[in-house]
């Protein structure tokens, strides 16, 4: 489902106090009297999405004006996606749009029920909406957008070239970048390799093990403290054994207490078998004691006091803290760094190899890529000079004959992701006249026509959903009028086209007819904008053509425009 817009809701704009548009899917066609507001209509939906806010636009004693839009989109197509990204909601497929303009000229914007920045609607318009006035920034005066629009008229011819150079292009730019980064960046790697590689000579010089440094630090606590750990080694022993080379009779060890204690009650076990058994264990504790006894005299004999390697010690642990300082809370860690840091080094040295090879890689893509945006401007040159013949063939009918549209492409000095070719659209109002940029070769009546062919011609192809015109019959009448009201008409079987008009030529091709009416008092309100069915068609094409609702003469004149355009249909 391509994206329309459904209903346009318009308060306080212009003359137009109240009214509400509800627009065909193909060719709505809005008329009035003049002064009415039919343009306001217009002005209504570029600032629905994203156009200037002029404050003078607002109705005199209104406080601001206001536009709101109910549009169709696809629930999960491009648009839909948009709108969710901006913080929006599309309700079923229903999107509701709406923006006001205060007296003072502040403005605000809703998208899907969010505030957004009123910039975000003219971002979205792009997939949207193409507005043709004289007032509005067209959307194919922008280079981009011409570029597109004639690639996709191009069509198959294009897609398969175009795929292959966006492919290279890719990859070209993906070495170009990373080339340029090995290149431009040498001092800084040549830096960063010095300072790895130091720092591994370091590391290498003190070779450190991992676990190491702890190891040391309890060795160097026991030889700092080895009279202190001998002494009470030696105190223990003789407080669990007795000293043999003592002379006090007097002194009680732990193994003589406890053999008294065991002595005392095996004296008394045969009377108590409870008794008995504390016997046992206090036997079991002498025996553990013997032990402890016995393994700290070992002890005490094993420590020595070794100054040496005390100093060899503390000395291996500073070279350690060194290293744990720069690299590293511990050994391990320092070796751990030690082999991501190798590992970078020999991914420095490297990218001189590297540097070659992607030389080598970049200029047979820079070949390739030439070769292939060559390809793609022999396209767009073919498929250029016959977008220019048709739209200056359809400028023919519509009272511009002597008009000439070009395609005019030119180099651009680098690549871009769609090629070297810059596209532009340009007009030669007559034979004498140069090929000037669409913006400036043409009036704004006569633009608004040129823009209707370029539609006609690039219909299908432009995948704008809706094309809003005002301005494309100025100047116009007569036949170049009815050649206008077909080629909307034909641009209305691809795509949502919504004009204000005064000419009934043009208002006839219409599948829906709008008529805007003034009150009394020269507002428009709710009820002032009339969907008309035939008999009311044939009244207002009657009025625009002879002025009176009545005339005879208009009511067949009407009638007859009605039956052409039918026949154009059928």
């Amino acid at each position: 489902m391509r994206p329309r817009v459904e209903e346009v809701r318009i308060g306080g704009l212009g003359v137009i106090d109240e009214a509400v548009l509800e627009l065909s899917p193909g060719f709505t066609v809005v008329t009035g009297e003049t002064g009415a507001g039919k343009t306001m209509v217009v002005t209504g939906l570029g600032l629905l999405f994203g156009g200037r806010a002029d404050p003078s636009r607002v109705r005199p004693g209104a406080d601001r004006a206001r536009v709101e839009g109910t549009l169709l989109v696809e629930p999960r197509g491009r648009v839909a996606q948009q709108v969710e990204d901006a913080g929006g909601e599309v309700d079923d497929g229903q999107l509701i749009i709406a923006r006001t303009v205060s007296a003072e000229g502040r403005s605000r914007a809703w998208l899907g029920g969010r505030t957004v920045p009123v910039g975000t609607l003219t971002y979205l318009a792009d997939d949207l909406v193409a507005v043709h006035g004289q007032m509005d920034q067209q959307r194919l005066l922008q280079p981009a957008r011409q570029r597109a629009a004639l690639d996709r008229y191009a069509g198959e011819e294009l897609v398969k070239p175009l795929r292959a150079y966006e492919q290279t292009y890719d990859r070209h730019r993906k070495v170009a970048g990373r080339l340029a980064e090995l290149t431009t960046k040498a001092r800084e790697r040549a830096q960063e390799a010095d300072v790895l590689r130091f720092g591994l000579e370091e590391i290498e010089k003190v070779d450190p093990k991992a676990g190491e440094d702890t190891e040391l630090r309890e060795e160097e606590e026991r030889l700092s403290h080895s009279d202190a750990l001998r002494t009470a080694a030696t105190t223990a022993h003789g407080a669990l054994l007795g000293d043999p080379m003592s002379a006090a009779e007097s002194a009680q060890d732990a193994i003589s207490l406890l053999g008294a204690a065991r002595a005392a009650v095996e004296a008394v076990r045969d009377f108590d078998p409870a008794l008995g058994g504390l016997g046992d264990r206090l036997a079991e504790a002498g025996y553990l004691v013997s032990d402890v006894a016995t393994e700290l005299a070992a002890y005490a004999e094993s420590v020595d006091a070794d100054p040496l390697r005390l100093a060899a010690v503390q000395e291996r642990r500073a070279q350690l803290a060194g290293l744990t300082r720069k690299y590293g809370e511990d050994a391990a860690a320092v070796l751990e760094w030690a082999a991501r840091a190798a590992a970078r080094v020999a991914e420095l040295d490297g990218d001189d190899d590297r540097i070659e090879e992607l030389t080598r890689e970049y200029d047979e893509l820079t070949d390739r890529l030439t070769a292939q945006a060559d390809d793609l401007t022999r396209v767009r040159t073919v498929a250029a000079q016959r977008f220019g013949e048709a739209v200056t063939k359809e400028l023919a009918a519509l009272a511009m004959p002597h008009a000439r549209v070009v395609v005019q492409l030119s180099q651009a000095a680098d690549f871009a992701p769609h090629g070297r070719d810059e596209v532009e659209l340009r007009l030669s109002a007559h034979p004498a006249a140069p090929p000037l940029p669409l913006g400036k070769g043409a009036s704004g009546g006569e633009l608004s026509r040129v823009m209707l062919a370029i539609e006609v011609v690039f219909a299908g192809a432009d995948p704008v959903p809706t094309f809003v015109f005002d301005e494309v019959d100025a100047g116009v009448g007569g036949k170049a009028a009815v050649e206008i009201g077909r080629r909307l008409a034909t641009l209305a079987r691809t795509a949502q086209v919504i004009v204000v008009t005064h000419l009934p030529q043009v208002a006839a091709f219409a599948d829906q007819h709008l008529v805007v009416e003034k009150a009394s008092d020269g507002s428009v309100v709710r009820s002032g904008v009339v969907t008309l069915d035939h008999e009311g068609r044939v009244k207002e094409l009657s009025r625009m053509l002879a002025g009176l609702e009545d005339s005879e003469l208009g009511r067949a004149h009407a009638e007859e425009l009605l039956a052409i355009a039918a026949a154009d249909r059928a």
